[in-house]
């Protein structure tokens, strides 16, 4: 079975390093990654536990299909109770980190208590132990990955790190591996922080040689990478423009967020797109992409690396930026531009720069922002209180908050904080975009009623990636379904937060699942693990994960009055676009989806959900 069979547990109050055995009763039950990791978790921790203790854990995990040759097999989560929301976080991240954990023969690491100093976990295969890191400790991610490598004297290490926003606190700090992936939601960076862990540098030899069937597999791996290639989406789509092709389509069906969800189109849509970046400046002639990039195993190589323009107010006089680096994805693109109105490329990717250098989520930062720069024109916030003139739109505004918040200085301290914080001790809660605390991404609900249940059900928060309906109301995946229709989306909502949960748990991209449904999961998991791993077991495994994390949650304090959106959403009608006239229908659709789950009026799973599903 392609599970490495063993995890290890540090214990960072009494700094010791403990390989234990994976417990394979529950790696058959909640497969990896997420679904395990949380089920770890669940298991040794009080849901009402504060954050940011000592005695919160924070685990990092693979899954079976980590490490091997599956397509987008690189995938690593990142599970703690979230300092930004009080619920389960769980944050994924893609890159070489989490193949290299799983090479060296490892399926999970559990970090628990709190280091008297900082301190870094070093492995190397069956080697582990924790390291002085003092000389790391106010670092970038990436000074502390280019440190590690020199003076460990391996350019082949693999580094998982926080940078400056999870030391300071900023409440969606973020864990960052190879310079710009991150399992970017929800503060798991600030736990990290919170226990003076700095970084999980890992180098693996060993590969992953335990495929229950290689032949299978291989044929398997082959038959799934050959719907991937012959898929518009996974084939085409993603490897050209990255998923920054959604920018035109989503504003061009009036479903972009603009200026703190005040509009649902930004005028400015075309500045910031994918085919914004791969046409020539005026200023230099040269294209903001400079190339494409996959991560490990992946097939379709939908990041990108990008080039600021040097003559850029931004970096002007910072040539440590110059370079070609990790740029806009959709999300970060769209919290950093049309959610402040900025239309300015090249700010918006400054921005993103100072995000990956310290370790801070794009989303939350750019939405709290928003909230920001609406409080400033409401004036409710002045320029001496912010330092700096906020207005929507305001490029410079966008790079100065971000390094502000970055470092934690001035008014930056209080954007770490989040919108749900900000707007409350401002006065103006409904302000905040978020849902349990956690900012929405680029998705308006109102118009794409699916995605507003979607992130009001979300187990972590407002989240996209808990069940992408938006691949159904826009895309047509794997059917097309009117996205202003409130009936039949409890059922779609369901159905992809389910299917979600088995993607993360099996180690792989939820990108595939534009091409892939779990029929083309489950060979590969099969021939990788058991028979048992059929389609139908796969669901179920993703449903128990749901509500496992739900049960956590409930009881953490969590009720159903939770599962809602801001007023804006459900009273301020969109103004322009196909969805013209449009608010949330969220009242109507929750009771029913609430049915669908096997849940009571209280959103509580029932005895029967319980008995079914094994919990």
């Amino acid at each position: 079975m392609s599970w490495a069979g063993k995890i290890l547990r540090v214990n960072l109050t009494a700094g010791t390093v403990t390989p234990e055995p994976l417990n394979m009763e529950w790696a058959k039950a909640y497969l990896g990654s997420r679904g395990l990791a949380s089920k770890y978790l669940i298991s040794e921790i009080d849901p009402k536990v504060d954050p940011l203790s000592p005695d919160n854990k924070i685990i990092w995990a693979t899954g079976p299909l980590t490490g091997t040759m599956a397509s987008t097999g690189g995938r690593y989560t990142v599970v703690t109770k979230g300092p930004l929301t009080g619920a389960i976080a769980c944050s994924n991240s893609g890159g070489y980190w989490g193949a290299e954990l799983k090479m060296a023969g490892w399926d999970m690491i559990i970090f628990e208590g709190k280091s008297p100093k900082p301190v870094y976990l070093y492995v190397n295969d069956d080697v582990a132990e924790l390291r002085d890191a003092s000389h790391l400790w106010g670092q970038s991610v990436w000074k502390t990955e280019e440190m590690l490598k020199t003076s460990l004297q391996d350019p082949l290490l693999r580094i998982s790190s926080i940078g400056k926003a999870g030391e300071n606190g900023v409440l969606y700090a973020a864990v960052v591996n190879d310079l710009h992936r991150a399992a970017g939601r929800s503060g798991v960076g600030t736990v990290m922080g919170s226990k003076n862990l700095k970084a999980i540098a890992v180098r693996g030899t060993k590969g992953v040689g335990n495929v229950r069937d290689p032949k299978a597999f291989m044929a398997a791996t082959k038959a799934a990478k050959k719907v991937l290639a012959d898929n518009a989406v996974t084939g085409q789509g993603l490897p050209t423009y990255g998923t920054q092709v959604l920018m035109n389509v989503i504003n061009e069906v009036g479903l972009l967020p603009t200026r703190n969800h005040r509009d649902v189109q930004f005028e400015g849509a075309k500045d910031i797109s994918a085919e914004a970046m791969v046409t020539p400046r005026a200023t230099d002639g040269k294209k903001h992409l400079v190339t494409n990039q996959a991560c490990f195993g992946c097939t379709i190589a939908c990041g990108r690396i990008s080039k600021i323009d040097e003559t850029h107010f931004s970096v002007q006089n910072k040539p440590q930026y110059w370079g070609a680096s990790g740029g806009l994805e959709y999300e970060a693109a769209w919290a950093l531009g049309a959610a402040n109105g900025v239309n300015d490329l090249e700010a918006l990717q400054y921005a993103n720069l100072i995000c990956n250098e310290q370790g801070m989520d794009p989303i939350s930062f750019g939405a709290t922002v928003g909230a920001v720069m609406e409080l400033y024109e409401m004036g409710v916030l002045t320029k001496e209180q912010i330092g700096i003139e906020a207005p929507f739109g305001s490029a410079k505004a966008l790079c100065e908050l971000a390094d502000m918040t970055a470092n934690g200085v001035g008014f930056g301290k209080e954007i770490g904080l989040g919108s749900k914080r900000l707007t409350a001790k401002y006065g103006h809660p409904d302000l905040s975009m978020s849902v349990k605390g956690q900012e929405f991404p680029a998705y308006d609900g109102r118009v794409a009623q699916g995605i507003g249940l979607a992130y009001a059900t979300s187990n972590r928060g407002a989240c996209h990636l808990r069940g992408y309906t938006i691949a159904s109301e826009v895309l047509g995946i794997p059917v097309k379904t009117e996205p202003t229709a409130s009936e039949g989306k409890p059922e779609l909502v369901k159905a992809f937060q389910d299917a979600t949960a088995a993607f993360d748990s099996a180690g792989i991209c939820i990108f595939t699942s534009f091409a892939w449904t779990l029929a083309d999961v489950a060979p590969q998991i099969q021939a990788a693990c058991g028979e048992e791993f059929t389609m139908e077991h796969l669901n179920l495994i993703g449903e128990r994960i749901w509500n496992m994390e739900r049960e956590f949650n409930n009881a953490a304090g969590f009720t159903s009055k939770d599962d809602s959106l801001p007023k804006r959403l459900l009273t301020e009608p969109a103004k322009t676009g196909p969805g013209k006239g449009s608010v949330s229908k969220l009242p109507e659709m929750l009771p029913k989806y609430y049915e669908v789950r096997g849940w009571d009026a209280e959103g509580r799973p029932t005895a029967a959900t319980k008995e079914r599903l094994g919990l």
